[in-house]
């Protein structure tokens, strides 16, 4: 059974870093696509990272150059945000993404439809 599970959210000041980490169990992670979502209430979730499994990045325009995604071990990865801003505040998620058949997974998509599976989220607040 796959699982995903998020941490690392928290508080921050405006222009402050956090790092969030997602945990994958019941399946080997560089297998998959797996990437980050976040939702404020009353709007879409909006991707913005993805890493497949060819370690191929893509980021939304609104942190491009300040997010960055990366793979620690085959169960976890890791999103490294800095200079932070109130716009920033989320709900934030990880998700992973199946390859075609048995496959690795090699879209390059921040669309939340390529996506199969998705932790419970974790909370990010930055204050101004």
């Amino acid at each position: 059974q796959v699982q995903l599970v998020e941490s690392g959210g928290g508080s921050v000041p405006t222009g402050g870093s956090l790092t969030l980490s997602c945990t994958a169990s019941g399946f080997i992670n560089n297998k998959y696509c797996m990437a980050w979502f976040r939702q404020t209430p009353g709007k879409e979730r909006e991707g913005i990272a993805m890493i497949n499994s060819i370690d191929m990045v893509r980021y939304a325009d609104s942190v491009k150059g300040r997010f960055i995604v990366s793979r620690g071990t085959t169960k976890n990865i890791n999103l490294k945000m800095n200079s932070l801003n109130v716009d920033d505040s989320a709900a934030y998620y990880c998700a992973a993404g199946v390859g075609d058949g048995d496959g690795w997974c090699l879209k390059y998509t921040l669309s939340q439809d390529e996506y199969n599976y998705w932790g419970q989220g974790t909370q990010v607040t930055v204050s101004s």
